[in-house]
């Protein structure tokens, strides 16, 4: 009787005072292997990146962060996916800016990007690029302006299909320099538009810099201006497009990480702070400079907003280039 008291005494002691191993044991995070969702195929920049940072996440929390690759619809059914995940911290998106914009072209998208997602952090940028086949004689983009202008049957340009890269192309030629007599040809994948532009189908590409950089490097192509507010890291020869005298067309391929909404706030900010940490270290910037990202690690709140201001510009682009949802 007295044994039994005594532990009836001691159990209600332990709730009110509160175990010191109950909190931690309720917060701990994470508790089983996380599976970091990359909506587009092995190979690409985000794959890379979403690799890079499983391997330095696991390694920092001692649990297994492990890719699966769900690709299809721009990125769609993979976001999709995640957007029904529990929201516990261990089902994770690995996003491109087609994250947002696909919420202003795609009609039936499965889910609502500041909805159903709280942003972790953007991970890593990378500027877009015009560059030309050799053959084509302009050495700035002032040249091939005028090139274009004077024969603008004789040029076309490869570019991705409906998404950012579609629309910063028509918010650049169509829209910013109005050569509407400029053919787009679109691809569905960065390959397939390098190899054309390498061998002259089209004679300008139009694409993010990482799947056209080893292409620079070797003088395969010829790069004339990048579409970041500053000259990229990687290529600082290559001027902006700014300096080459085209305003008011900034954009940045963008690597981030989101979680379902509702995830707890505290598992979020960890992971921010985890993925600051980890592109800070030497050998991570190395990395990421050799695909031609730089690093970033923004807070999660600028990651909303950049979020928004992407649904913004790019459903106004929608809308002056007169190009329908699908």
């Amino acid at each position: 009787m007295k044994q039994r008291l005594f532990l009836a005494v001691f159990t209600a002691a332990l709730l009110a005072a509160g175990s010191p191993h109950a909190e931690p044991a309720a917060n701990a995070y994470p508790s089983r292997p996380v599976r970091m969702v990359v909506p587009y195929p092995a190979g690409g920049p985000s794959d890379l990146l979403g690799r890079l940072l499983a391997q330095k996440l696991g390694d920092r929390l001692g649990q297994s962060f492990y890719v699966e690759n769900v690709s299809g619809a721009s990125g769609a059914v993979g976001a999709g996916q995640v957007a029904q995940a529990a929201p516990d911290g261990h089902t994770l998106l690995v996003v491109t800016n087609d994250f947002a914009v696909a919420s202003v072209t795609n009609a039936k998208l499965p889910y609502d990007p500041i909805a159903n997602f709280s942003p972790v952090t953007i991970v890593a940028t990378s500027p877009q690029v015009v560059a030309v086949n050799p053959t084509v004689p302009a050495k700035t983009m002032k040249e091939l302006i005028d090139l274009i202008r004077a024969s603008p049957d004789k040029y076309n340009y490869a570019g991705l299909g409906i998404g950012f890269g579609q629309l910063s192309a028509e918010r650049l030629f169509r829209l910013g320099l109005k050569l509407d007599g400029l053919t787009r040809v679109p691809f569905n994948g960065a390959a397939p538009a390098v190899n054309s532009t390498l061998a002259g189908h089209t004679q300008i590409i139009f694409l993010g810099l990482p799947p056209v950089a080893p292409h620079l490097s070797a003088e395969k192509l010829r790069a004339l201006g990048v579409t970041s507010p500053e000259r990229a890291t990687a290529f600082p020869q290559i001027p902006t497009l700014r300096e080459s005298g085209v305003p008011d067309q900034e954009s940045e391929l963008l690597i981030g990480v989101v979680a379902p909404a509702g995830t707890p706030p505290h598992v979020v900010s960890l992971l921010q702070k985890e993925v600051a940490g980890i592109v800070a270290l030497p050998d991570v910037k190395s990395t990421l400079g050799s695909l031609s990202f730089q690093a970033v690690a923004s807070t999660r709140g600028q990651f909303a907003d950049q979020i928004k201001d992407d649904i913004a510009v790019w459903g106004k682009v929608m809308k002056d280039a007169n190009i329908p949802v699908n």
